[in-house]
């Protein structure tokens, strides 16, 4: 499993070092390194860097382990519905960070410059309200899945430091970012139930 979980990372992150594979895996950072080093050995892994990333046929043979890992979360009623319930507040965080990035000037989405302080600070407001549903949620899925803990500190560390005047951890691609994190718990649970991100 902890191999899976492993390639799993790799397939939610899309690209990333030992030490975040090991984080996300709950696993120390040199047993992470020793399976993404055996992962580049039998071609299921790529190395650039430091960093890693799923080799093409990989992506094709992990497709086809989640329905023999996750069969037994698949038939969950508790995390069907959690994820549900999580389907639904991704539209509203999906409109919210559309408004984070995009003001209206005369009538017109134009780019957010940050410029207007009040603007951010109501949007981080929201994005404050908004967590408070999602943190039952994550409480419901770290039931079935205790791993999704991973989520829930990321997604509060980012938020606390969005409220702190750090914006950028509010959706910037770089870092563990609020959006950043709640997009790959999108994927971890899509990938996890088989089901498909719709655009």
């Amino acid at each position: 499993m902890s191999l899976h979980l492993v390639l799993h990372g790799l397939a939610v992150k899309k690209h990333a070092d030992a030490v975040a594979i090991a984080e996300f895996a709950g696993i120390a950072a040199d047993a992470a390194a020793k399976f993404l080093a055996h992962a580049v050995a039998r071609g299921r892994a790529v190395e650039a860097q430091g960093k890693f990333m799923l080799a093409p046929l990989a992506r094709v043979a992990l497709a086809g382990e989640y329905s023999r890992e996750y069969a037994a979360l698949r038939a969950s009623a508790t995390l069907l519905a959690a994820y549900e319930a999580f389907e639904r507040i991704n539209v509203q965080l999906k409109g919210l960070i559309t408004d984070w990035q995009m003001i209206d000037v005369g009538g017109a989405r134009v780019p957010n410059t940050h410029s207007d302080r009040d603007y951010d600070v109501g949007v981080i407001d929201r994005l404050g309200e908004l967590h408070e549903r999602a943190d039952r949620i994550l409480t419901q899925l770290g039931r079935e899945l205790p791993r999704f803990e991973y989520y829930r500190r990321h997604l509060l560390a980012a938020l606390e430091r969005a409220e702190g005047g750090a914006i950028e951890w509010v959706s910037d691609a770089r870092i563990l970012s609020y959006h950043t994190v709640w997009f790959e718990l999108h994927e971890d649970l899509l990938r996890i139930l088989g089901r498909q991100r719709s655009e």
